[in-house]
C-alpha cells in the first residue's frame, strides 16, 4: 500500500509552482531587500532555513542568519525574525516569537493557520496547500524554500522540470545496500545535505551524515568503503569525486538542482523504509510537532 511519504513526494514540482506564484504576489511576510534577517526553526525547517540563509546572503540581499529556534542569540540584532514552521505549535518557536513581541519585526511560514503560530508572528505566509499527513517532512519544506528562493529571484520553471525528472528517472542501482551514506553541499546546499541526511536517520533508520564538501577530506572520507555511498548536492569540488571513487566507494553526481537533488533523495529514503518493512509515515520516536508540556 503506497504511503502518504510518497504521494507527498510525487507532488513536489506542483507545489514549487504554487509557491512560485505566491511569491510574486504582496506577501509582507517574506523579507524586504537590505533588512538584517534571522531564519528560525526546528530540525528540517532549520536545515531549510540554513539553505535559504545561505541563498539571501549570496545574493546580496542583506546579512542572514539561521538557527535553532532553541539556541537564538538574543544579543544580536536583526530587523527580522523569520520562522519556518510546518505544525505551527512547535513550543522552542513559539516560546521564542512570543519573546521577542514588541522587540523585533516577525514573520512566520506555516501550513497551518488555524494554530498557536497565527497569534505569535506579526505576518504569516500559509502554504496550506503543500501540508502533509506523513510525520516526515517532504514536500512543505521544499515549497517553503521555493517560496524564499522564487522571491529572490533564484527559481525558474527548470527547478520544477528538473523535480519532474527527479521523480521519474530510476534511482541509482544498489543505493539500497549501501550501509552508510553521506550527503555533501556547498554554500547554500549545506543546509540541504543537512537535510537529505536527516530524511535518511527519520524515514529508513540509516546511517548518515552530513558535511560542507571540502570539509569531507578532513577527517570524515575514513569512513568511506565499497559499501558506503557518498553523494553531492550542487557542483563538487575539483578532483573530490576522483578521490571518493579511490576508496571504493559509490559517489553520486548531483547533475539536476540541488532541490531537485533533494527530491531523489526523498525517494531513497521512502525506497529504503520499504525495503526495511518500515513505515516512513510513522517513523519511532517522532511526532509530528514537537510540543512540550509545562513550556
Amino acid at each position: 500500500m503506497a504511503t502518504h511519504v510518497e504521494a507527498e513526494i510525487a507532488s513536489q514540482p506542483d507545489c514549487w509552482r504554487r509557491a512560485a506564484e505566491l511569491a510574486g504576489t504582496d506577501c509582507p511576510a517574506l523579507p524586504e531587500h537590505g533588512e538584517r534577517v534571522a531564519v528560525v526553526g526546528c530540525g528540517t525547517s532549520l536545515f531549510m532555513g540554513q539553505a535559504y540563509a545561505g541563498l539571501r546572503e549570496a545574493a546580496g540581499h542583506g546579512v542572514t542568519d539561521a538557527f535553532a529556534a532553541s539556541e537564538f542569540p538574543g544579543v544580536r540584532s536583526y530587523d527580522r525574525v523569520l520562522a519556518l514552521t510546518r505544525s505551527g505549535t512547535t513550543t522552542e518557536v513559539l516560546t521564542l516569537l512570543g519573546g521577542l513581541r514588541g522587540q523585533v519585526r516577525t514573520s512566520a511560514i506555516t501550513a497551518d493557520p488555524d494554530t498557536p503560530v497565527m497569534g505569535a508572528a506579526d505576518e504569516l505566509a500559509v502554504l496550506d496547500f503543500a501540508d502533509e499527513r506523513s510525520v516526515v517532512q517532504t514536500r512543505f519544506a521544499t515549497t517553503a524554500l521555493t517560496l524564499l528562493r522564487a522571491h529572490l529571484g533564484l527559481h525558474t520553471g527548470a527547478v520544477e522540470a528538473d523535480g519532474r525528472r527527479a521523480l521519474a528517472e530510476p534511482l541509482p542501482e544498489g543505493l539500497t545496500g549501501c550501509t552508510q551514506f553521506t550527503f555533501l553541499g556547498t554554500g547554500w546546499t549545506v543546509g540541504l545535505a543537512n537535510e537529505a541526511g536527516l530524511k535518511l536517520r527519520e524515514a529508513a533508520l540509516a546511517w548518515s551524515e552530513a558535511y560542507p564538501a571540502m570539509e569531507y577530506r578532513h577527517g570524515p572520507i575514513s569512513i568511506a568503503a565499497p559499501s558506503t555511498a557518498t553523494w553531492m548536492l550542487g557542483t563538487a569540488p575539483a578532483g573530490l569525486a576522483e578521490q571518493v571513487r579511490g576508496t571504493g566507494a559509490r559517489w553520486i553526481e548531483g547533475g539536476l538542482d540541488p532541490l531537485a537533488e533533494l527530491v531523489r533523495v526523498h525517494r531513497l529514503a521512502a525506497a529504503l523504509a520499504a525495503a526495511k518493512g518500515l513505515d516512513p509515515d510513522r517513523p519511532r520516536h517522532l511526532t509530528r510537532s514537537v510540543v512540550l508540556t509545562g513550556s
